[in-house]
């Protein structure tokens, strides 16, 4: 690997992390004049939380907006500079959602970001995401199982599709999902953990 290409996957990496770390939630809950997003629920910024403002117009929107941003920065990455640049990319959309500095590092959970990017390099394992999502979601009505299951499921479904490359990144990214979730696996265990539609 040459010099170049490290750094064009560090430019990628730093690009995607500008696009990941932009908190379309609370723009788009602080603009509706609704109560902190931070102050509610679990605290969290992505969509599941928005939704407990009672305003569900603007959890599909930052749903569809932090899915796009992911999707975005994955494909003009890999237009620009090619499949390897779409993956950094990829990764620092992810942690910057995590991660974004203008929040003190204090973001999502990464669900849709993870969906959004997964879109944008092998759009058959996002269909595949948004079923066993939905399908799980529908059964349990817990959010949070459903992504879970789901990003435990992908990095084998690109094993099998024969993305061993896509494969790793993806379980590098559903380590870091699970890992953004262990408040949700303690309050599943425990039986306490909101279903999909509360505002506790």
């Amino acid at each position: 690997m040459t010099t170049y290409h490290l750094f064009i996957l560090l430019v990628a990496l730093i690009w995607g992390y500008a696009f990941g770390s932009i908190p379309f939630g609370l723009l788009l809950t602080r603009l509706a004049g609704t109560k902190d997003l931070r102050s509610i629920g679990s605290g969290n910024i992505g969509a599941t939380n928005v939704l407990r403002t009672g305003r569900k117009d603007l959890a599909a929107l930052t749903l569809l907006l932090d899915m796009l941003k992911g999707t975005l920065v994955v494909v003009l990455a890999g237009y620009v500079f090619g499949r390897d640049a779409a993956m950094a990319a990829a990764l620092g959309a992810f942690i910057g959602h995590l991660f974004p500095v203008w929040l003190q590092f204090k973001g999502g959970k990464g669900v849709a970001v993870y969906l959004g990017v997964l879109l944008g390099l092998f759009w058959p394992a996002a269909l595949a995401f948004a079923v066993i999502w939905l399908g799980t979601a529908f059964v349990s009505r817990y959010s949070s199982l459903a992504a879970l299951i789901a990003s435990a499921t992908i990095p084998v479904f690109l094993w099998w599709s024969g993305f061993l490359q896509l494969a790793l990144l993806f379980a590098v990214l559903s380590a870091m999902l699970w890992y953004m979730h262990r408040a949700n696996i303690e309050r599943l265990r425990d039986g306490t953990e909101s279903r999909i539609g509360s505002r506790g």
